[in-house]
């Protein structure tokens, strides 16, 4: 799947995170996290395996991270996903489940 334009989701409140995805080469991942010495790992892994259920090999992500659940940036990653994709109101069910 390749990234169509820039999109945004999230919020920069507490327990959230607020992605940016635009068109890249290549995956690179820039998190910005005040418990990235503790979790920084676990969330680039989240991201980093949504990216390839996805199959989504050109992206740059902007990721800041207020102490979000790994459900959230999920969340809110399949979100920046399908905008920056124009698949809003095309589920993949499989990449869900």
């Amino acid at each position: 799947m390749k990234i169509k334009h820039t999109a945004l989701a999230g919020t920069l409140e507490s327990s959230d995170i607020q992605f940016t995805l635009s068109k890249g080469t290549g995956v690179e991942i820039n998190l910005d996290s005040q418990v990235e010495k503790q979790f920084g790992n676990q969330i680039r892994k989240v991201i980093t395996d949504l990216l390839g259920a996805y199959d989504i090999k050109d992206v740059t992500v902007r990721a800041v991270d207020k102490g979000a659940l790994d459900c959230t940036i999920k969340a809110r990653l399949i979100a920046a996903i399908q905008r920056a994709t124009d698949t809003k109101n095309q589920p993949n069910w499989e990449v869900l489940g």
